[in-house]
C-alpha cells in the first residue's frame, strides 16, 4: 500500500485530490500550508491522540507537557508504576486516564503498535478499537499521522465537520454519516483531504485544530 511519507506525497495526492474534485481548488488556495502531519509510531504518540480526543489543541498540548513532565520517560512501565495522583496533576480525566492504562496494559501484553502500521487499515483499526477507551476516531488518526496511511478519514472529528461544512456551504455542518458519505470521493487520498481540511479549519478560525501525535515526542525530546 502507498504511504504518505513526504511533502512531495502530500502534493501529489492534492493535485490528484481538486483534478477529481473542482470544489477542492479554492479550499487549497485559502487552506495555505498543508503540513505533513507524520510522527513516528509508538506509545507516546498514541498517547498524544487519546489526550487530544474531544478538548481543543491547546488544551491538549497543555495536558501532555505535564504529563511528559511527571511521567518521564512516557512508557508503558512508567505509566503503569506511576503514582495515580499524578494523572490528576497532569490534568487527565478520569476516562483518558483509564483509556492509557488500559493502552499500557495491551502493549506490555503484546500489541505491536509499530506493526499495526504495516497492517490492513480496517485490521488495524480494530485491534486498537480492542483497547477500552480507543474507538474509531483515535485509530483512524493513528494510522494517518504514525503509518502515513493514505485513505483514512476521521470522519467523527469535529473541527473537519466544521471545515467541510464551511468549504462546502453546508448547514448545519454534516455529522459523521454524513461526512463518510461526501469524502467517499476523495478516495483513494481521504488521508490527505483530512490534511487539507484541518488546513482549512486553522484559515477560518485562525487556531490549529488537528490532532498532533508528535507533540509529547517533541515534548520528550526537551
Amino acid at each position: 500500500m502507498r504511504r504518505i511519507s513526504s511533502d512531495s506525497d502530500i502534493v501529489e495526492a492534492l493535485d490528484a485530490l481538486v483534478g477529481a474534485d473542482p470544489r477542492l481548488v479554492a479550499i487549497r488556495a485559502a487552506a495555505g500550508d498543508i503540513p505533513l502531519r507524520l510522527s513516528s509510531p509508538g506509545f507516546s504518540s498514541l498517547v498524544s491522540i487519546v489526550v487530544s480526543q474531544q478538548v481543543s489543541r491547546a488544551s491538549a498540548d497543555a495536558i501532555l507537557a505535564r504529563l511528559v513532565s511527571l511521567i518521564a520517560p512516557l512508557t508503558p512501565q512508567a505509566v503503569l508504576g506511576a503514582d495515580p495522583d499524578l494523572f490528576r496533576q497532569a490534568g487527565l480525566s478520569r476516562p483518558k486516564q483509564a483509556t492509557v492504562l488500559a493502552l499500557s496494559r495491551a502493549v506490555r501484553d503484546g500489541l505491536d503498535l509499530s506493526a499495526l502500521c504495516e497492517a490492513d487499515g480496517e485490521a488495524a483499526i480494530a485491534s486498537l478499537s480492542a483497547v477500552p477507551g480507543i474507538g474509531r476516531w483515535t485509530a483512524e488518526v493513528y494510522l494517518l499521522t504514525c503509518a502515513g496511511h493514505p485513505d483514512v478519514f476521521p470522519a467523527r472529528d469535529v473541527a473537519l465537520q466544521s471545515a467541510v461544512g464551511a468549504a462546502l456551504g453546508i448547514d448545519p455542518r454534516p455529522g459523521e454519516k454524513a461526512l463518510i458519505a461526501i469524502a467517499e470521493s476523495w478516495a483513494p487520498w481521504r488521508a490527505v483531504a483530512a490534511r487539507l481540511f484541518w488546513a482549512y479549519y486553522r484559515h477560518l478560525k485562525g487556531r490549529e485544530a488537528a490532532p498532533a501525535a508528535e507533540t509529547a515526542l517533541n515534548l520528550e525530546k526537551n
